[in-house]
């Protein structure tokens, strides 16, 4: 069975984590991966402020310039993502910088998107001696999170990031830090709007938690802004054949649309020269409007993009974790809830037909 990048790298944190400081030639022994694999994966880790780098050995990486005295100096935060190396990057970056901020130190536990694994990766968390914990389970699409009851039974404090239990979940009553999908979606749809278009294609994927609230923030902002709702075009997971959306959106295009939310920006990025095979260039002949704005400004021409509030995101569920550590049960509890940015650039100018 072929073995991801997510598993590679949640392998060498939890073995990190366990020594605390190795050598890669010996990590690499003990995962069973070449050292150039190995080392690739551990960049990466280090670029995004997961793992420290030193002279052929890497660690954990602890506060640094901490200032004494601290309310919630030496307390330990284990953080739950279902990912790294995208999306999640900036939200556990904005973790981590509020958690040194406030003398705290940050563990990672990784599930790659198997609901599955949540528990286990929780389990290792609590065992490592996490004070509280901030968790982003593998919820279906718009399902009921059947495999999630253990969190109920969490003995720690904890706060859901970028996840927000239905009004009558089990989970209802938990912290909760999220970005406002539906109102990135309005955004983006009313800049298209005011431009003149009257109708707007989305493009998403349908396996994810936040693709799942993009869809249904177009069926509302469609409906708000009176668009003329179309069918919306099913994108796999990333690296998947993208030739039969783009035929999708050049028929719609002959039928008179000129303009699409695609989700996310991996996905508009290969996009791009898929269409402009098919005779319509991004913005000319189709405005087009990227979701998530992690690599959208990279691309040729720069998207514009809706930007969930990744980074603040990470702070504010950090922070709100160590107020409830603070004041115990004496804070009411909160949903979060805040508002992604449009980042304008090229790729939606031009008026609608």
């Amino acid at each position: 069975m072929t073995i991801t990048a997510e598993q590679r790298r949640a392998r060498i944190l939890d073995v990190v984590r366990e020594l605390g400081t190795v050598r890669v030639v010996e990590l690499a022994e003990r995962i069973g991966l070449a050292a150039v694999t190995v080392r690739r994966d551990v960049a990466a880790l280090a670029d995004a402020g997961l793992l420290h780098r030193s002279h052929g050995a890497v660690s954990s990486p602890l506060p640094e310039n901490v200032a004494p005295g601290l309310t919630h100096q030496h307390r330990a935060i284990g953080m739950l993502v279902p990912t790294v190396g995208s999306y999640f990057d900036e939200i556990i970056d904005g973790a981590r910088s509020a958690a040194t901020a406030a003398g705290a130190r940050l563990v990672l536990g990784i599930s790659a998107y198997e609901s599955s694994h949540d528990r286990d990766q929780a389990d290792q968390l609590l065992e490592s001696g996490v004070d509280g914990l901030l968790l982003t389970p593998n919820w279906k699409p718009g399902g009921r999170p059947e495999n999630s009851m253990w969190i109920g039974d969490l003995r720690v404090p904890a706060v859901l990031v970028e996840r927000r239990a239905a009004p009558d979940s089990p989970f209802a009553e938990l912290d909760s830090v999220s970005s406002d999908h539906h109102h990135g979606v309005l955004r983006a749809l009313r800049q298209l709007s005011s431009f003149g278009h009257r109708s707007v294609l989305l493009a998403a994927r349908d396996d994810s938690w936040t693709a799942y609230q993009v869809r249904s923030g177009y069926e509302e902002a469609t409906r708000l802004l009176g668009l003329e709702p179309q069918p919306v075009i099913d994108i796999d997971r990333p690296g998947g054949d993208m030739e039969d959306v783009a035929t999708q959106i050049a028929e719609a295009v002959e039928g008179g649309v000129r303009a699409v939310l695609v989700h996310n920006d991996q996905a508009a990025i290969q996009l791009v020269p898929l269409l402009r095979a098919r005779g319509l260039r991004v913005p000319d002949d189709l405005a087009l409007i990227s979701y998530d704005d992690v690599f959208a400004a990279l691309a040729a021409p720069a998207l514009t993009a809706v930007a969930p509030p990744k980074r603040a995101v990470g702070a504010a569920a950090l922070e709100l974790l160590l107020s409830r550590l603070g004041s115990g049960h004496d804070l009411p509890v909160s949903h979060v809830e805040l508002l992604p940015d449009l980042k304008i650039r090229t790729s939606c100018g031009g008026a609608g037909q």
